[in-house]
């Protein structure tokens, strides 16, 4: 799969984003200089989390028979420390459906085995950025 990410306009930090069939977009915040017309990067990472928590748990549910009937995930991030190498994410799970005690304490914890949390958390990412040969324009 590639994702493919392009200028909307040359005086804006606005960018398309391409991915197989969906288009999205993207945007600095006014506070960096952009339009905040889009989601910045930073909430695409944070959205990638809370999205795989809870198809995760919509799927395990489904497999094991649970009466997970949906799920609500919050996200809120401390980014004050980003530049000495931390970053927060704090999640908070609602779980819905007729769940005794036991599978509310499961899900929780299938939760934090989703992909997503497991790549963050755990996985050495390698990442390699080159330049198109010969591509020039104005």
């Amino acid at each position: 799969m590639t994702i493919t990410l392009t200028t909307e306009s040359a005086d804006t930090y606005r960018h398309s984003l391409q991915i197989d069939d969906h288009t999205l977009f993207t945007d600095l915040p006014a506070a960096l200089g952009g339009d905040d017309s889009a989601p910045s990067p930073h909430d695409y990472f944070d959205a990638a989390l809370g999205a795989c928590k809870a198809l995760t748990l919509k799927y395990y549910a489904q497999k094991k028979a649970i009466p997970l009937t949906g799920v609500t995930v919050e996200i809120e991030r401390d980014d004050s420390q980003e530049q000495k190498g931390k970053y927060a994410i704090n999640v908070m799970l609602t779980l819905k459906g007729a769940l005794t005690e036991d599978q509310r304490v499961e899900l929780r914890r299938v939760a934090d085995r989703c992909p997503i949390h497991k790549l963050m958390t755990t996985t050495e990412v390698t990442i390699n950025t080159t330049l198109a040969e010969g591509v020039f324009s104005q």
